[in-house]
């Protein structure tokens, strides 16, 4: 059993599954950052009427996404690791979204996560879940994704997406709705993962931020 945790976005959730079978899910998607709160509870809920000596590993995204949200699920990873002696698995954020997209061949996936204003943070991925180009940080024009000439059908999704359709549909590319980051589609990634040993050093790890935190103004009390 692999327990999956998500906190790149928004949206804070907990997996626990055999395989790429789900066995228990909790999710929170009311948008308010409430990770520190909710996240510990989640693991309990999932783990309820379970033994923890069960769990083989726990994956955790890797980012990129949430500065403060990274920290807070990576952090809890590696406190159950050294508690129950398992290894961490890392999971690209927008691997995972890519993988919950059924397709067909000559299909370019591009998840996205909200960097504001009109930049997000992307990756391209094929029908099979293979690299088309790495991930980036992209200020969104009318020549974005040059990559998507090279296919014959180009889907965007996920945190911040929306608000890329004036500018990417007329370009060719179609937004898929209702997709975000979340702890159940890391399953698959994390258990071929496990398959491979493929674990990360829990005294070096550190999420995968893309761009260097930057601390907003704190607001004038009077």
């Amino acid at each position: 059993m692999i327990l999956s945790i998500e906190t790149s976005t928004k949206i804070c959730s907990v997996a626990l599954s055999e395989g790429s079978d789900i066995l228990a899910y909790r999710e929170d998607r009311s948008n308010s950052y409430s990770h520190a709160e909710l996240l510990n509870v989640f693991i309990h809920e999932v783990m309820k009427n379970r033994d923890y000596g069960d769990l083989q590993a726990v994956a955790v995204s890797e980012g990129p996404g949430s500065y403060t949200g990274l920290r807070i699920g990576v952090s809890a990873a590696k406190g159950l690791a050294f508690a129950l002696d398992i290894p961490v698995i890392s999971v690209s954020t927008l691997r995972s979204m890519a993988q919950s997209v059924a397709t067909q061949n000559g299909s370019l996936l591009i998840p996205m996560i909200d960097a504001r204003r009109m930049e997000v943070f992307c990756a391209g991925y094929n029908h099979l879940n293979e690299a088309v180009f790495p991930t980036r940080a992209e200020i969104l024009d009318d020549s974005s994704f040059p990559e998507f000439k090279g296919f014959e059908r180009g889907y965007f999704f996920g945190d911040g997406a929306e608000k890329c359709k004036p500018i990417l549909e007329p370009l060719g590319l179609e937004f898929k709705p209702g997709i975000y980051a979340s702890a159940k589609d890391m399953a698959p990634i994390a258990s071929a993962k496990f398959t491979r040993g493929e674990f990360v050093d829990l005294a070096y790890f550190e999420p995968y931020y893309l761009k260097d935190f930057v601390a907003g103004k704190p607001k004038k009390t009077k």
